[in-house]
């Protein structure tokens, strides 16, 4: 069977386990689609919509056009009884296959994830949202007995956490916290108490992820005493597995947080030193190759060019070596290194080269995870226009800015946006610095 006619048969599947015919289908649809307000006129009728769910299913399949696909996932984001379930084993979960089987791209398949996360949130939703009917019970028993803990229980709060970690950028951080918080307590009730030896590691590793993430979240919402506690255990936590790559990755997340929650570098060096520290002797190159990159970058704020140049070349020999079977592959890629390679270059070398590197930076960021540093990049390159003499290029830059961060939020663009405007103050009385203070204070209150 080629991967449309599966994608075809899924979809079938589907529809027949709900008992639905395809006027059913149809009709359930339509009465969903009137309820997310798409205007009376514009809805399709019975047979025409029933048509277009047969095309869905034939031996020739069409994929569904974007709205359809809402729809669908509307229906199927739900069980028969009404309780939202997207987790791994819902039928949400099954749809989302059968359109990639489809055709349908992967950055599509996350965003229509998203909106129903968001809409999980939306209604009082949580974690449980996230987890199929089965692995809920699981998680039940392993709380009231952690020995009966079984195999499916650990990557189950494994896909929470990365769930809740994807949804930064597309959901306010308050939102993240709630989800995350019954897996942050999950770890903690099961890493304590008996579950069985062959759990432990993997449970363990969960439980850093996830107290990592958390401190992250505690930044985010301003909350810095929180934030260092929950690093604190992350790091103890982490420093309990055989690998370190792990604490490195705690390590590097604490740093950036410390970098923009106290005065001076002196902490966050201390913790960028002791990622790459472990991260040399860990297992994963990619990590390896991060944890330069933020050595890099500290030594460049703190005007010491050729530690940073040097912290640079050893991330890029990184980068270029082979990341076949890396545990963390995928969390830092040549794209990310032209950001450092750009903050480098803004504080001890040239504005120009700073500007070419975060222009290709952001345009390797297209994945919604990364349009909270997409803004962080770009309000750096409006710094890098200003020290070039375009300051009211800058300010156009800045307004875009501006309207990413009115949608994902987060404390470092915040701080670096009003950065840059702090060095356009030369210009303050131009009617383009007027007008994007007006746009500040409108949407940022600030």
């Amino acid at each position: 069977m080629d991967e449309k006619a599966t994608g075809a048969a899924t979809l079938k599947a589907l529809r027949v386990r709900r008992g639905l015919s395809l006027a059913d289908t149809a009709r359930v649809l339509i009465s969903i689609s009137q309820r997310l307000g798409r205007p009376g006129g514009s809805l399709p009728t019975v047979a025409g919509l029933q048509r277009s769910v047969a095309r869905w299913e034939s031996t020739r399949p069409s994929l569904p056009d974007a709205h359809h696909q809402l729809l669908l996932a509307h229906l199927y984001g739900r069980t028969p009884a009404g309780t939202i379930a997207l987790g791994v084993g819902s039928d949400f979960a099954e749809l989302l296959d059968a359109l990639a089987h489809l055709g349908e791209s992967a950055t599509r398949l996350t965003e229509l994830r998203s909106m129903l996360v968001r809409t999980a949130t939306d209604h009082g939703g949580g974690m449980l949202a996230l987890l199929s009917t089965n692995v809920q019970a699981g998680l039940s028993a392993a709380l009231a007995d952690p020995s009966l803990a079984d195999d499916e229980v650990v990557p189950a709060l494994s896909a929470v956490v990365s769930d809740v970690n994807a949804q930064v950028g597309s959901l306010p951080f308050v939102r993240l916290q709630l989800l995350l918080a019954p897996a942050l307590e999950a770890c903690r009730r099961l890493t304590a108490d008996a579950v069985p030896d062959a759990l432990l590691p993997r449970l363990r590793g969960v439980s850093v992820a996830a107290h990592t993430l958390a401190g992250r979240l505690a930044f985010e919402t301003r909350d810095d005493v929180a934030s260092r506690a929950l690093y604190t255990v992350a790091t103890r936590e982490a420093g309990l597995l055989p690998d370190p790559w792990q604490r490195a990755t705690v390590h590097m997340s604490h740093a950036l947080t410390t970098l923009y929650s106290t005065q001076g570098l002196d902490r966050a060096r201390t913790l960028a030193d002791a990622a790459v520290r472990d991260a040399c002797g860990g297992g994963s190159v990619v990590v390896r190759a991060r944890a330069h990159a933020l050595r890099a970058e500290i030594a460049a704020r703190a005007g010491e060019q050729r530690q940073a140049q040097a912290a640079l070349g050893l991330a890029r020999y990184d980068l270029e070596c082979d990341h076949g079977g890396d545990p963390a592959a995928s969390s830092f890629s040549p794209g990310h290194l032209r950001g450092f390679e750009g903050v480098c270059e803004l504080y001890v070398g040239d504005a120009a080269r700073a500007h070419d590197r975060f222009v290709k930076a952001a345009g390797a960021m297209v994945a919604p995870r990364e349009q909270l540093q997409r803004a962080i990049t770009a309000t750096d390159q409006a710094l890098a226009r200003i020290r070039m003499g375009d300051p009211r290029s800058a300010a156009d830059l800045l307004h875009e800015c501006v309207l990413g961060m009115a949608t994902t939020g987060g404390r470092v663009p915040s701080i670096r946006l009003r950065r840059a405007r702090r060095e356009l103050r030369p210009w303050r009385r131009e009617h383009w610095a007027v007008d994007l203070d007006d746009h500040l204070m409108d949407v940022l209150g600030s």
